[in-house]
């Protein structure tokens, strides 16, 4: 299930992006991508987005993500009075974004080819007590 509500959150960011560019046209030159969160089979930019448990618990609200090859974002907002960041390991990627308390945000890029991804908080026990979840990549 979470799959599939990544999936439409995705979906739904796309086409806000896009309604967005087209409002954008006409006026102005130039050109610019920045914002887009449209998947594209040429490698296009992906974000996908997790939050910390509000209550206090050491987990996200999503352990299992799905993005297209390229750049993958992930963003964490933490609702914690704990703090948190978000981080992906996997084959040839080991990246993490900062520690934010609450109310903060945590940031995490990279570039992925298909395969098997992590993504967890980096505060020391907090993987260890579960906060981390799998990110695949088709």
């Amino acid at each position: 299930m979470s799959v599939r509500r990544s999936t439409l959150v995705a979906v739904v960011i796309g086409a806000l992006a896009l309604a967005t560019a087209v409002a954008g046209c006409g006026g102005g030159g130039g050109s610019s991508t920045a914002g887009s969160t449209t998947p594209t089979s040429e490698g296009g930019a992906t974000s996908l987005h997790i939050a910390a448990n509000a209550g206090g618990a050491l987990e996200y609200n999503k352990d299992e993500l799905e993005a297209p090859a390229g750049k993958v974002t992930i963003t964490m907002s933490n609702p914690s009075n704990l703090s948190h960041s978000v981080a992906i390991e996997g084959p040839g990627v080991n990246t993490a974004g900062e520690v934010v308390a609450h109310g903060g945000t945590s940031s995490v890029s990279a570039n992925l080819k298909p395969g098997t991804y992590h993504y967890f908080c980096t505060v020391p026990g907090h993987r260890e007590a579960g906060m981390e979840g799998t990110l695949t990549v088709k």
